[in-house]
């Protein structure tokens, strides 16, 4: 059971200091001003541009009315974990970008600092996040893994008045929010602020039970009525050099030294296991997650930190605010490289090999990126380093379902139906990452309010059949 929702991450002032906000919140007055500059778009393409379709120009209309509460509640209809949202979605090519504004070659709404302002008011006030509908119904609901979709599936669910299980693997639940999300971006408490809410509502929380084998889904048949799998990705992809195996810690609790993928190194330091960095790191990859490791070894004190990318600066898939930061935090970066082999230096560090690289082929038939790229002759050289950090992606956490067989799987990722998010088995269901490769926090949690509503449909749609 959820008991609390302190962060380990509060033990540490110093390291919270290090990791203080980006953003400071927008004051009550400036609330209001910016909120003042919305025209109240009748066709509200910021509200096309959400995936879970927040009323935006309906909860600004309220913040400008002074009615905060009003606002919260607009947007907590929509999206129950908005607090989240408003700080780590990439709101410059969501609502935002879509902000009537740019037209009149003006700057776009504020929408996620209002959005936060309103949120930041509603938790502060203690206000309950949903109504549940009563008399409950006759429908037993798992949600395997905590993070954004299950959560937001347990929360639709829970409203309609469902008993609802989540299940997760961790000590603390919130998956990705909770261990993966950069703490400048958004702190811990907040994340577990957020879930605490769901349970609040009647949503049983079982943590620390991992469902790894045939059997165990099997279990959930017959334990529930329907299951949602919103069990994220898999581990980071390794950078299958030779050495690598070698450095690889086994724990991170104290040593820095050697191979810690991103994922390990955020979780670490946002758990209190790591609590400062030092000498030179080097970060293989350039993509968000990348950024916010390479952005965290600088805070923790490492220097310097370079990240490797086999492409060129104008192919991060990074966003460009992102990348920007990333400089401003004292970053460099080494394009057109990739890392051959890793050995350990004479000191007790590393030695990375690290070779220039080209786009195998004379050129691309069309504006695909290159995936294949040979080495250029003459160019390798090596670079002195206490860490290498990984973050190449991450694999696809479907193993078990291929084994299940009763879960279609391609590519992979769970095959489901785009607006009910069903799978190929009648009574399970699947969204965020699992089912769409890795996509926003946003997108996740559209995807488990959509499977609440299908899972609510097929349980009517039997109801029915059965009353007949």
């Amino acid at each position: 059971m959820l008991t609390s929702v302190s962060s380990p991450f509060s033990e540490h002032p110093e390291i919270r200091q290090r990791f203080a906000e980006l953003h400071s919140p927008l004051s009550s007055q400036a609330a209001v001003v910016e909120s003042n500059r919305c025209l109240n778009c009748f066709d509200a393409p910021c509200m096309v541009a959400c995936p879970t379709h927040i009323d935006v120009p309906g909860f600004i209309k309220r913040i400008a009315s002074g009615n905060l509460r009003g606002a919260g509640r607009k947007i907590i209809e929509a999206n129950v974990l908005a607090g989240s949202c408003s700080r780590v979605c990439p709101v410059e090519v969501l609502c935002e970008g879509a902000c009537v504004m740019h037209r009149y070659d003006r700057p776009p709404i504020q929408i996620a600092e209002l959005q936060r302002h309103a949120m930041d008011a509603f938790h502060a006030w203690g206000e309950p996040l949903i109504p549940v509908a009563s008399p409950a119904i006759p429908l037993r609901v798992a949600c395997v893994g905590s993070g954004p979709a299950s959560l937001a599936c347990a929360a639709e669910l829970r409203r309609m008045g469902a008993h609802v299980t989540v299940i997760e693997r961790r000590p603390l639940p919130g998956g990705l929010n909770t261990y993966g999300v950069a703490e400048y971006k958004l702190p811990t408490a907040d994340s577990l602020r957020e879930v605490e809410l769901i349970r609040q509502t009647g949503v049983e929380f079982r943590l620390s039970e991992a469902i790894e084998t045939t059997a165990q889904l099997e279990a959930l048949e017959t334990e529930f009525d329907f299951v949602f799998l919103g069990v994220g990705l898999g581990a980071m992809q390794s950078l299958g050099i030779p050495g690598e195996s070698e450095s690889i810690q086994s724990g991170v609790e104290d040593e820095t030294h050697g191979i810690l993928n991103a994922l390990q190194l955020i979780s670490a330091y946002k758990t209190g296991h790591i609590t400062r960095m030092s000498g030179a790191v080097v970060v293989v990859g350039a993509g968000n997650t990348a950024i916010d490791a390479a952005i965290a070894a600088r805070r923790l004190g490492a220097d310097p930190v370079t990240m490797l990318y086999r492409r060129g600066p104008n192919d991060v898939s990074a966003f460009d605010f992102e990348f920007d930061h990333a400089r401003r935090e004292g970053v460099s970066f080494l394009w057109h490289r990739l890392p051959v082999a890793i050995r350990n230096a004479e000191n007790g560090g590393l030695l990375l090999d690290i070779q220039a690289v080209k786009p195998a082929g004379n050129s691309l038939a069309d504006d695909r990126k290159p995936d294949h790229f040979e080495p250029i002759p003459h160019s390798l050289f090596s670079m002195e380093c206490r860490t290498v950090i990984p973050a190449i992606g991450q694999s696809p956490l479907t193993q078990l379902l291929t084994e299940f067989r009763h879960i279609a799987v391609e590519h992979g990722r769970i095959v489901t139906e785009r607006a009910t998010g069903q799978t190929t088995h009648p009574r399970f269901f699947a969204g965020g990452d699992c089912a769409n490769g890795g996509r926003e926090v946003v997108d996740a949690i559209a995807d488990g309010k959509r499977a609440a509503l299908g899972i609510l449909a097929k349980f009517n749609s039997a109801a029915e059949v059965a009353h007949v």
